[in-house]
């Protein structure tokens, strides 16, 4: 809207003293001519803004104006900031209200607090795009029309006709009683019930939605994170998911509860307790969710993990391991010396 483009133009001069009009446009997300627009509304409008000519130049208001915002401490605004740095709103189509809302929690601080509070923000760093291994979190690109939909219907409370396509089927229309919005590493789900019977759906597979006017069938009260939690233990516990029993290495540890689905018990083999056993391996029984995810999750470990069963996953391992070896036994031809 507008008028909330011209508050978060306000409150941008006001944050940063002078900005060029490519700056104003690349912030909020508009042309250099919208931009020109709205300063000319602003200045009809009795806010005092005028233009600075030269190589620095730009556009910046009169000393002292500032927007009426009071009622957050330093405290209750950092929390906010730090809150505005998770990637929830992306996932969920709100990224440029989230930068309009923060610029304005910026502004509501007192002039005492505005400079402190924003740099213990940046102190802060939550959900970085890599991890630690320089894995690169991935977050879905949602049309915007889409996500919006959605997120209108469930906070209307309506029914919501959703376009589907389910991994490896064809799309298909559904209509649906929405629940609530869950958002797991920069992917976002809809909670929903379909002719009464518990539905997840990722946003990224919803190709087109339409709000209904008709109300959803849902209760009035609902605790979302016990909700996902209940789903997310019977999708653990459903399908063809294996079993396995492995002992693995305490340094790689980590990247085996990471890839398994459930990690169903632990402990260290009984000649020497809970610590491990006499190489220091420890001994888990963890869940994947088919034979296939199992072997390539041990595969990935090598000879940090060994498989105590399934046999036939042990076996599987033991085949490829071969085939690897024989195929590396010989030289490379690319790399033979010269005769």
């Amino acid at each position: 809207m507008r008028a909330d483009r011209l508050v978060s133009l306000v409150l941008l001069l006001r944050q940063h003293g002078r900005l060029s009009a490519t700056t104003l446009a690349r912030e909020l997300e508009v042309s250099t001519r919208t931009v020109l627009r709205d300063i000319d509304a602003l200045s009809a409008a009795g806010v005092p803004v005028y233009a600075e000519r030269g190589r620095h130049g730009g556009f910046t208001l009169l000393p002292g104006f500032r927007t009426e915002l009071t009622g957050l401490n330093h405290d209750e605004a950092l929390a906010l900031l730090v809150a505005g740095s998770r990637r929830g709103a992306q996932a969920f189509g709100l990224g440029p209200a989230l930068a309009s809302a923060m610029r304005k929690v910026v502004d509501a601080l007192p002039e005492s607090q505005r400079a402190t509070a924003a740099g213990a923000a940046r102190r802060l760093l939550i959900d970085p795009e890599t991890d630690a291994l320089a894995r690169r979190l991935v977050t879905e690109e949602l049309p915007d029309a889409v996500v919006t939909e959605v997120r209108r219907a469930v906070f209307a409370g309506h029914r919501l006709r959703i376009r589907y396509a389910p991994a490896g089927r064809d799309p298909e229309w559904r209509t649906v009683d929405p629940v609530g919005l869950v958002t797991v590493r920069g992917q976002g789900y809809l909670l929903a019930t379909r002719a009464g019977a518990d539905r997840t759906y990722r946003l990224s597979r919803v190709l087109a939605a339409e709000e209904l006017a008709e109300p959803a069938q849902r209760p009035e009260g609902v605790d979302l994170d016990l909700v996902w939690q209940e789903r997310s233990r019977r999708f653990r516990a459903g399908g063809d998911q294996v079993t396995v029993l492995v002992r693995v290495d305490p340094a790689r540890r980590e990247d085996l509860v990471g890839s398994a689905v459930a990690v169903l018990s632990e402990e260290g083999d009984t000649e020497s307790g809970t610590e491990g056993d006499a190489e220091g391996r420890l001994r888990l029984e963890v869940t994947f969710q088919d034979p296939r995810h199992a072997e390539w999750a041990l595969w990935q470990l090598a000879a940090s993990a060994e498989v105590l069963a399934p046999q036939w996953l042990r076996d599987s391992l033991h085949d490829r391991a071969a085939a690897v070896a024989a195929r590396h036994a010989a030289p490379s031809p690319e790399r033979t010396p010269p005769a």
